[in-house]
């Protein structure tokens, strides 16, 4: 029973590193994190200190809102999707 909870914070990591033909080692390398760290920040399993996020976008060379999104809880609708 249990496991992580699932986070509203949705990400485009791994559309905005294929873009640039990077690889989860190499943004791994850059952060100074383990190829794991990537994987699970990009399967919305881990969600990164504010600094790591941060530190992605700046490597990935876009605004933080454009690297992660955040969901809304379903009370509030559908209507921003």
């Amino acid at each position: 029973m249990g496991g992580p909870k699932p986070t509203r914070v949705s990400n485009r990591i791994r559309e905005l590193r294929a873009e640039r033909e990077l690889t989860q080692a190499d943004i791994a390398s850059r952060l100074g994190v383990t190829r794991q760290t990537i994987i699970a920040i990009e399967q919305g399993r881990y969600s990164p200190s504010l600094e790591m996020a941060f530190q992605l976008a700046h490597e990935l060379k876009v605004p933080l809102d454009q690297v992660f999104q955040y969901r809304a809880s379903q009370d509030q609708g559908d209507d921003a999707n």
